[in-house]
Protein backbone atom coordinates (compact mmCIF):
# COMPACT_ATOMS: atom_id res chain seq x y z
CA UNK A 1 0.00 0.00 0.00
CA UNK A 2 2.56 2.48 1.07
CA UNK A 3 4.87 1.45 -2.49
CA UNK A 4 2.00 1.95 -4.59
CA UNK A 5 0.92 5.33 -2.80
CA UNK A 6 4.86 6.24 -3.23
CA UNK A 7 4.48 5.53 -7.05
CA UNK A 8 1.97 7.81 -7.17
CA UNK A 9 3.17 10.89 -5.79
CA UNK A 10 6.50 10.08 -7.73
CA UNK A 11 4.35 10.01 -11.26
CA UNK A 12 2.83 13.05 -10.13
CA UNK A 13 5.83 15.09 -8.24
CA UNK A 14 7.98 13.71 -11.19
CA UNK A 15 5.07 14.70 -14.17
CA UNK A 16 5.07 18.10 -12.76
CA UNK A 17 8.66 18.00 -12.78
CA UNK A 18 8.94 17.48 -16.51
CA UNK A 19 5.60 19.38 -17.29
CA UNK A 20 7.17 22.72 -16.77
CA UNK A 21 7.94 24.39 -19.73
CA UNK A 22 3.97 23.73 -20.55
CA UNK A 23 2.93 24.86 -17.25
CA UNK A 24 4.88 28.20 -17.13
CA UNK A 25 2.58 29.32 -20.34
CA UNK A 26 -0.31 29.10 -18.50
CA UNK A 27 -1.32 32.95 -18.40
CA UNK A 28 -1.61 34.56 -14.59
CA UNK A 29 -0.22 31.00 -13.23
CA UNK A 30 3.18 30.32 -14.80
CA UNK A 31 5.22 32.43 -12.93
CA UNK A 32 4.05 31.23 -9.38
CA UNK A 33 4.53 27.65 -10.90
CA UNK A 34 8.12 28.55 -11.53
CA UNK A 35 8.13 29.77 -8.09
CA UNK A 36 7.33 26.18 -6.85
CA UNK A 37 9.21 24.45 -9.44
CA UNK A 38 12.37 26.28 -8.26
CA UNK A 39 12.37 24.92 -4.94
CA UNK A 40 11.47 21.80 -5.51
CA UNK A 41 13.79 21.00 -8.77
CA UNK A 42 16.86 20.45 -6.47
CA UNK A 43 15.03 17.56 -5.09
CA UNK A 44 14.39 15.67 -8.64
CA UNK A 45 16.82 13.38 -8.36
CA UNK A 46 15.10 11.91 -5.20
CA UNK A 47 11.46 11.56 -7.19
CA UNK A 48 14.05 10.04 -9.90
CA UNK A 49 15.06 7.51 -7.15
CA UNK A 50 11.83 7.31 -5.46
CA UNK A 51 9.94 6.51 -8.96
CA UNK A 52 12.77 4.11 -10.32
CA UNK A 53 12.32 1.76 -6.76
CA UNK A 54 8.69 1.59 -6.41
CA UNK A 55 8.36 1.42 -10.23
CA UNK A 56 10.73 -1.13 -10.57
CA UNK A 57 9.20 -3.42 -7.32
CA UNK A 58 5.74 -3.62 -8.83
CA UNK A 59 7.24 -4.32 -12.11
CA UNK A 60 9.07 -7.47 -10.46
CA UNK A 61 6.05 -8.16 -8.25
CA UNK A 62 3.49 -8.46 -10.98
CA UNK A 63 5.81 -9.74 -13.53
CA UNK A 64 6.34 -13.07 -10.94
CA UNK A 65 3.02 -13.13 -9.47
CA UNK A 66 0.58 -11.33 -12.05
CA UNK A 67 -2.23 -10.32 -13.18
CA UNK A 68 0.18 -8.29 -15.76
CA UNK A 69 2.29 -5.56 -15.77
CA UNK A 70 0.14 -1.77 -15.37
CA UNK A 71 0.61 1.27 -17.15
CA UNK A 72 1.43 2.99 -13.46
CA UNK A 73 5.12 0.48 -13.54
CA UNK A 74 5.71 1.57 -17.11
CA UNK A 75 5.41 5.71 -16.61
CA UNK A 76 7.16 5.46 -13.09
CA UNK A 77 9.95 3.67 -14.70
CA UNK A 78 10.04 6.24 -17.42
CA UNK A 79 10.03 9.03 -15.02
CA UNK A 80 12.83 8.18 -12.74
CA UNK A 81 15.01 7.99 -15.89
CA UNK A 82 13.87 11.11 -17.59
CA UNK A 83 14.55 12.91 -13.89
CA UNK A 84 17.80 10.68 -13.30
CA UNK A 85 19.38 11.01 -17.27
CA UNK A 86 21.78 13.54 -16.55
CA UNK A 87 23.17 11.38 -13.19
CA UNK A 88 22.96 7.85 -15.42
CA UNK A 89 24.46 9.35 -18.43
CA UNK A 90 26.82 12.55 -17.73
CA UNK A 91 25.57 14.38 -20.64
CA UNK A 92 22.51 17.08 -19.91
CA UNK A 93 19.17 16.19 -19.88
CA UNK A 94 16.88 18.12 -22.75
CA UNK A 95 14.99 19.43 -20.57
CA UNK A 96 17.72 22.08 -19.04
CA UNK A 97 18.87 23.78 -22.63
CA UNK A 98 16.01 26.25 -23.22
CA UNK A 99 13.49 27.94 -21.64
CA UNK A 100 10.69 27.40 -24.64
CA UNK A 101 9.26 24.08 -25.14
CA UNK A 102 10.38 22.37 -28.24
CA UNK A 103 11.76 19.36 -29.54
CA UNK A 104 12.77 16.43 -27.03
CA UNK A 105 11.81 19.00 -24.16
CA UNK A 106 8.24 18.81 -25.53
CA UNK A 107 7.88 15.55 -25.10
CA UNK A 108 8.86 15.46 -22.48
CA UNK A 109 6.24 18.52 -20.95
CA UNK A 110 3.59 15.83 -22.38
CA UNK A 111 4.79 12.76 -20.65
CA UNK A 112 4.61 14.95 -17.73
CA UNK A 113 1.62 15.57 -18.58
CA UNK A 114 0.69 12.00 -19.36
CA UNK A 115 2.69 11.09 -15.68
CA UNK A 116 0.41 13.47 -13.32
CA UNK A 117 -2.74 12.21 -15.02
CA UNK A 118 -1.49 8.65 -14.39
CA UNK A 119 -0.49 9.33 -10.90
CA UNK A 120 -3.79 10.98 -9.93
CA UNK A 121 -5.54 8.14 -11.69
CA UNK A 122 -3.37 5.46 -9.28
CA UNK A 123 -4.39 7.40 -6.15
CA UNK A 124 -8.34 6.53 -6.77
CA UNK A 125 -7.48 3.04 -8.31
CA UNK A 126 -7.17 -0.16 -6.14
CA UNK A 127 -3.95 -1.89 -5.24
CA UNK A 128 -4.01 -4.67 -7.23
Amino acid sequence: MIMALLLDLANIVGGFLLALPLLRAIPRAGGEIGRVAGRVAPFGWVVGVVALVTAGYHLIVHLTSGPHVFHFEVVGIGVGLALLWDRLTGRPAPREDTPDATGPRLLLAIFGIIAIIVGVQGLFTPDG
